[in-house]
């Protein structure tokens, strides 16, 4: 099951579950749209992994499944 992480890595913008602009890597690292097509250019800074489109979790599926509540941000500015 995905964690769901609560917010992009590199520039801290909230990524609710139900969004559909978040971005992950095989490892689950996240990241907003903007970040994810601009700076990072479709790869994780991470583990150089590919970025793909993360599933929105909603509803019952949400409320069964909690999003983490851990947010990851490590701040990639330059």
């Amino acid at each position: 099951m995905l964690q769901m992480r609560p917010g992009c890595e590199c520039c801290d913008t909230d990524l609710p579950a139900a969004s559909t602009g978040a971005w992950i890597c095989s490892f689950e690292c996240t990241f907003c749209t903007a970040c994810a097509q601009g700076r990072l250019g479709g790869r994780c800074p991470n583990c150089g992994g590919t970025l793909c489109p993360r599933p929105p979790r909603e509803g019952a599926a949400l409320e069964r499944n909690p999003a983490s509540p851990v947010r990851v941000f490590k701040s990639l500015a330059g």
